[in-house]
């Protein structure tokens, strides 16, 4: 499995300009790229203005996303904020090449931030498939909660976690990519955002790909987009799970 990470710096409030640059980006990834991923709110980035800038389920990010991953022939994964009724949702959407998708409304809003004032806390787990790969979606302070994301009797083979994750808690960050890998021997995928949001808070990227026994792959980088793509493994990771079987012993 082929994956490419853009550490995007976005437009603070400009989604048909992010929507431009992701694009852009897009048109550089490797041939045999299988699942191109992008930062948390990666069309209004993260703030207090989220909610105003929400859109309708079937609004124009996924239109574009459906038109993206037909194109590139990828599987395109990103949030944007949505809004169902009186409720916005701080969405994870995948969205494969024929044009089908499915999502996953965060369910750790960041309170610190006021971001549980705004949008509303998802409920459900969710592991979908893809290319025989199982996949479980999260949301950056998502994180930070390893019972929501135990990988109870191996439900799941790659953690990907979609963030904004500001620079001042990069050591969190980095650590705790790290050890969701090692405790739910599962590959884990984080990508953050880059650059200074519109109230002045930096980020520094340190997007990762992490395998199974919690060192950071190998990767291809692009500098001229910032794509960091791997290669994952899924016979070394069958056989790692095969040969140490902690799984077993998961309370």
């Amino acid at each position: 499995m082929v994956i490419t990470l853009y550490q995007h710096n976005i437009a603070w409030a400009q989604p048909e300009e992010n929507r431009r640059q992701v694009a852009e980006a897009l048109a550089s990834v490797p041939s045999g790229t299988d699942i191109f991923v992008v930062p948390e709110t990666f069309t209004t980035g993260f703030g207090d203005h989220m909610a105003s800038l929400a859109e309708v389920p079937d609004g124009p990010t996924l239109h574009w996303a459906q038109e993206m991953a037909s194109k590139h022939n990828v599987l395109l994964v990103g949030t944007w904020i949505v809004r169902e009724g009186d409720c916005c949702f701080n969405r994870l959407h995948w969205i494969l090449p024929d044009g089908t998708y499915g999502f996953y409304d965060k369910a750790h809003t960041f309170r610190p931030s006021g971001e549980h004032d705004i949008i509303s806390r998802g409920t459900c787990r969710t592991v979908f498939e893809y290319k025989g790969w199982r996949i479980k979606p999260a949301v950056c302070y998502d994180l930070r909660f390893p019972k929501w994301l135990r990988n109870d009797g191996l439900a799941y083979d790659l953690l990907l976690v979609c963030a904004n994750w500001p620079a001042s808690r990069r050591e969190a960050w980095t650590t705790l990519l790290r050890a969701r890998a090692i405790e739910n021997l599962s590959y884990v995928v984080g990508c953050n955002r880059t650059g200074i949001d519109g109230v002045g808070g930096a980020y520094s990227g340190d997007s990762a790909i992490i395998d199974y026994k919690g060192f950071n792959m190998p990767v291809d980088i692009a500098d001229s987009s910032l794509c960091l793509t791997a290669t994952l493994d899924r016979q070394r990771l069958d056989s790692f799970r095969q040969k140490w079987p902690l799984y077993l012993d998961f309370d």
